[in-house]
C-alpha cells in the first residue's frame, strides 16, 4: 500500500495526502538513470545486484508504488494474478491459495483474491475486476461458466483449479475424484457395510459427478446394488439451513445405514454434527469416511478416516500452468490431474453384529 503522510503546505483536496513517489526521484535517490531504476524494480533486463538492491532501498525509503495502471497501458505485465475462490470458510481454499501465493510470490507476482461465495454473479463481478485491473491472468473454480468466458473474452489466461466450466481454452488442475471416491467406498466394502449412503454437495460439475461416480462403481464392482435413496445432494446448499434438514431426512428414509461416504470436508462435518446430535457413536453405529482430510479430523476422537487431497500442491501447480502459459502464449489447452491417497483411521470399523 502506498504509504500517506502530512503534506506541506497544499491545500484542498491534497490536504494531508502525501504526493505520489516518482520513479524519477527514486532514480535520483540512487544515483542511477531512470532506465536502470525501472529495469531494477519491473525485474526486466540487466541490472548488476549491488544497484539493484540499491534501487530497492531507495524505493522503500522514498515509499514508492509502482503506477500498475501505467506499466500495463505501456503493454508491459502488470505482475498481477487473479484468484477466484468459492468460501475461504472452507480450509481447502485456503491452503489452495496459499499454494497459489507461494508460487507466484516466487516468481514476483502478486495475487488479488477474491471470494465469490458461490454466486456465480459475484464471480462475474471478480472476473470484470480482474479485468479491469488488467490482471495477467485468472486462476479460479468456477460456480459457472459466465467468468471464465467473459476472462475468455478479453483474452486473459485462465486456470481453472479443483472444478472445469468447459469453456473451450482454458488449462485446468483437477484431483481424481473418481478414483478416490471409489477407494473410499471400496473400503467401506471390504469392512463388510452395504447400506452406505452418501452425501454431495452437488452433482453438476465433474468433481461432485465423479465422486457419485466412484461410489456407484465401487458397489457394481463388489455387487451391491445402487439406491438413488441413499444418494443426498445438497446442490452447493453446504452449510445453509436448508441443507441442515435433508441430512436428517437421508438419515430417517434410510435406517439401516452403517457407513456414510462424506463427499468433500464441509458435508462431513455436517455429517459428524448429525450423527452425534443422534446419540450415535461413530464408528460403532455408523462409520463415516470424507473426501478431504482437513486438521479437525485428526483432532477429534476418533479420528476420521480421509481421501487426503494434495490441495497445496493443487495451488502451487495450478500457479505454475499459469505461468508457463504466460510464458508460451496461445497453444492447446492442458489439464494436469492429481492422485488423492486414502488414510485409514479410526472412524471406520466392521458394522455392528459383524465383528
Amino acid at each position: 500500500m502506498a504509504k500517506q503522510g502530512a503534506a506541506g503546505s497544499g491545500g484542498g483536496a491534497s490536504r494531508g495526502r502525501r504526493a505520489r513517489v516518482t520513479l524519477h526521484e527514486v532514480a535520483q535517490e540512487a544515483g542511477t538513470s531512470r532506465s536502470t531504476a525501472s529495469r531494477a524494480l519491473g525485474g526486466h533486463g540487466y541490472v548488476a545486484g549491488h544497484i539493484k538492491e540499491r534501487v530497492r532501498q531507495a524505493a522503500d525509503r522514498l515509499g514508492y508504488v509502482p503506477d500498475v495502471s501505467a506499466r500495463t497501458l505501456k503493454g508491459r505485465s502488470s505482475k498481477v494474478i487473479g484468484l477466484l475462490v468459492s468460501d475461504l470458510r472452507n480450509q481447502f481454499y485456503a491452503q489452495l491459495a496459499a499454494g497459489v501465493e507461494q508460487t507466484l510470490s516466487d516468481a514476483g507476482y502478486q495475487v488479488v483474491l477474491v471470494d465469490d461465495h458461490g454466486s456465480e454473479e459475484r464471480a462475474a463481478d471478480g472476473a470484470r475486476a480482474f479485468v479491469a485491473m488488467r490482471a495477467d491472468g485468472v486462476l479460479l473454480a468456477p460456480v459457472g461458466r459466465t467468468a471464465t468466458e467473459l476472462l475468455a473474452e478479453h483474452g486473459t489466461p485462465v486456470v481453472e483449479v479443483d472444478r472445469r466450466s468447459g469453456v473451450r481454452g482454458c488449462d485446468a488442475v483437477a484431483i481424481d475424484s473418481g478414483s478416490g471416491a471409489r477407494d473410499a467406498v471400496e473400503h467401506l466394502l471390504g469392512l463388510g457395510h452395504r447400506e452406505i449412503a452418501v452425501v454431495v454437495d452437488e452433482t453438476e460439475w465433474a468433481t461432485g459427478k465423479d465422486r457419485v461416480k466412484g461410489y456407484r462403481a465401487a458397489l457394481r464392482h463388489a455387487g451391491v446394488p445402487y439406491a438413488r435413496r441413499r444418494v443426498l445432494d445438497l446442490g452447493l446448499r453446504g452449510r445453509d439451513s436448508a441443507a441442515g434438514g435433508a441430512l436428517p431426512a437421508l438419515l430417517d428414509a434410510n435406517p439401516g445405514t452403517t457407513a456414510v461416504f462424506a463427499a468433500n470436508n464441509v458435508v462431513a462435518e455436517l455429517v459428524w454434527q448429525e450423527l452425534s446430535r443422534r446419540g450415535l457413536t461413530v464408528p460403532g453405529d455408523c462409520s463415516v469416511v470424507s473426501f478431504d482430510d482437513e486438521t479437525w479430523m485428526r483432532m477429534v476422537e476418533p479420528q476420521l478416516t480421509a481421501v487426503r487431497q494434495p490441495v497445496f500442491e493443487m495451488g502451487s501447480r495450478a500457479a505454475a500452468l499459469l505461468l508457463d502459459r504466460l510464458r508460451r502464449g496461445s497453444g492447446r489447452a492442458e489439464t494436469l490431474i492429481l492422485q488423492p491417497e486414502l488414510v485409514v483411521r479410526g472412524s471406520t470399523s466392521r458394522p455392528a453384529g459383524r465383528g
